[in-house]
């Protein structure tokens, strides 16, 4: 029995052997060596004069106008993409639930953007956004005068927002959709035995059965929408006028530019931090639904 239980241990090793040595060094240790870089003056082109600073790159970021214009563009895209892409996801989800033909066309039509690189997309936002694009041509067409969109210090931020929209809430759309076939059809039978509305069958069945999923959802997007990076980068290159720079975009230039993975460590510890503080709302938002169940 024992020759067995160490030839068993041996072959899962064997399978998650390498698995560990990948993910030690390509996430284990770069996160180590993250943490650890945040506290010194660590300049690439200049490895031996790396001293430590303590929470020196802390108090620097924080008091530097072009990380804070990072952050707040950040928030911004973050207050404008969560209630979009989350409404706009449950309520394509209720629509295709709802329909009775060709659901498989409609659940890709709306997946595909999902799959598409991210560069790719943007590069094509680029021409529908453009003076002589599709949207302009609409609005030219109505008698409405063109807009600058990506081109805008103002209507920057929100045009990429809304593309980001766009490429994103079929994903969510589909775990929505998975939520609403997973609900017990005796629930809706009963609300329409006691003539319930429409409404109040979304309100007091969909709703409350779909929360968990809800939450996993909001924060899923808002992380992302903390993450994004690519769409500006590809479209606007952070502008203009800084409108478009986020904060994950801050990093990546400070840290590959400029050169200070110090300074870029401090970042991305910062980001971390706001990614946890989120992990521990979405846990605390789901505890009491756990408990009852």
């Amino acid at each position: 029995m024992m020759k067995k239980n160490t030839k068993n241990s041996i072959v899962g090793m064997a399978f998650f052997g390498p698995a560990l040595v990948l993910l030690t060094i390509f996430l284990f240790l770069p996160m180590i060596l993250t943490v650890i870089y945040s506290f010194t003056d660590y300049f690439a082109l200049n490895p031996d004069n790396t001293h430590f600073v303590g929470f020196e790159n802390f108090v620097n970021i924080f008091g530097d106008e072009l990380f804070t214009t990072a952050f707040l563009n950040t928030v911004k895209f973050v207050v404008i993409i969560v209630p979009l892409q989350c409404l706009g996801a449950l309520g394509l989800a209720l629509l295709i639930h709802k329909v009775a033909y060709c659901k498989k066309y409609f659940k890709v039509a709306f997946f595909v953007p999902v799959v598409m690189s991210l560069a790719v997309v943007s590069t094509l936002w680029i021409q529908i956004y453009s003076p002589e694009g599709i949207i302009n041509s609409i609005l030219t067409a109505f008698g409405i005068e063109a807009q600058p969109f990506i081109y805008s210090a103002k209507q920057a931020l929100p045009s990429i927002a809304i593309m980001s929209v766009w490429q994103g809430v079929g994903y969510q759309m589909i775990i929505f959709l998975g939520g609403l076939q997973a609900i017990n059809p005796a629930l809706y039978e009963a609300a329409e035995m006691d003539h319930a509305s429409a409404w109040k069958k979304f309100k007091d069945i969909t709703l409350p059965e779909l929360k968990p999923l809800c939450v996993f959802v909001f924060i899923t997007v808002t992380i992302g929408a903390f993450r994004m990076i690519v769409q500006p980068m590809v479209m606007t290159g952070g502008g203009p006028s800084s409108s478009t720079y986020t904060l994950v975009y801050d990093i990546y230039e400070t840290g590959t530019v400029n050169w200070e993975i110090g300074l870029a460590s401090a970042m991305a510890v910062v980001f971390v931090i706001f990614v946890v503080i989120l992990t521990i709302v979405q846990n605390l938002l789901t505890k009491d639904k756990g408990e009852k169940k």
